[in-house]
């Protein structure tokens, strides 16, 4: 079978170190990274197509009823004084969803300690939520909109609708949830998934600025949104997963942006508490984070090279 999944070490130091000087390194070679990998990523392949997830490890447990479902997450290109250890979680059981939980690692997480707690500026709906470059980018409440929380000054600093997506129960993935507009990081950057009229139902993923929340590209897919139970973007490519409370679930579609084309896929995916929430990769860790009825989890994978 396949190894145990590696251990939870935080990133060696160097790692952080190699992030500031990139930002001085000509775009030519900045491509040239993108593609043959990061520093600091687990193994030297680089980019490629996922081809295994591991058993999922359990970091921590909401205790009330408000956290059923949520999102919890890592900054992937953290902006000081946050760190890539720094965890964040939002209980998204209510109406009025506006707590941020920040930790100083997931092992705070676990024992349910905050650092501190933001109160948002405006509610926000469902599990849709990603933490990326020292922003909350999240969907307000009964909106197409997408908004940019920033950590730091504690304040939305952009806000933009996405022209005809469906919100609020049109085209949420197959649990309900209001999961209709769904966030996602890779090693490209942030993008958005959703549907619109146009589209009948099915998955729209579309590239976004994370200053403005402009699209840069928009893709159609032919996966059915509410067919789904999930979906995240690696390394270009998004990915589905199949049911949200089969303990024995897959990851059954893939669409790879650089071809625009999708394909079949089974590769198992273990429900362990049968009520997947949420799901999403963090490439800085290259695991994906997943809330599993009140359980905060994370999943190794495997890559194959390109």
């Amino acid at each position: 079978g396949p190894p145990a999944a590696p251990r939870w070490d935080p990133q060696p130091l160097a790692y952080q170190e190699l992030q500031s000087e990139r930002t001085e390194v000509p775009v030519s070679r900045l491509l040239e990274e993108t593609v043959l990998g990061r520093p600091g990523s687990e193994d030297s392949a680089g980019c490629g197509k996922l081809v295994w997830v591991g058993e999922p490890v359990v970091f921590g447990r909401a205790e009330s009823i408000a956290g059923k479902y949520g999102v919890w997450m890592k900054d992937p290109e953290p902006v000081p004084p946050f760190t890539q250890e720094t965890t964040w979680r939002v209980d998204t059981v209510g109406t009025e969803v506006r707590q941020l939980f920040q930790y100083e690692a997931a092992e705070q997480l676990a024992r349910g300690y905050p650092a501190k707690v933001h109160i948002l500026p405006r509610p926000l709906e469902s599990t849709g939520a990603v933490i990326y470059r020292g922003g909350l980018f999240f969907q307000p409440r009964r909106s197409r909109a997408l908004a940019r929380y920033d950590l730091r000054g504690e304040a939305i600093t952009a806000e933009k609708e996405i022209p005809g997506a469906g919100y609020h129960g049109q085209y949420p993935y197959s649990w309900g949830g209001y999961t209709d507009i769904d966030l996602a990081v890779d090693e490209t950057g942030l993008w958005v998934i959703y549907s619109t009229e146009k589209a009948r139902g099915a998955i729209v993923l579309s590239k976004l600025d994370p200053e403005t929340l402009e699209i840069q590209r928009t893709w159609e897919t032919n996966i059915r949104k509410r067919g789904v139970a999930n979906s995240f973007v690696i390394c270009g490519t998004l990915y589905t997963v199949s049911s949200y409370s089969a303990p024995n679930a897959t990851i059954n579609f893939a669409y790879d942006t650089a071809t625009s084309t999708s394909r079949a896929l089974s590769i198992p995916f273990e429900n362990r508490f049968r009520y997947l929430s949420m799901v999403d990769y963090n490439p800085a860790e290259r695991r994906l984070f997943a809330w599993d009825s009140f359980n905060m989890v994370t999943y190794p994978i495997r890559l194959s090279p390109v």
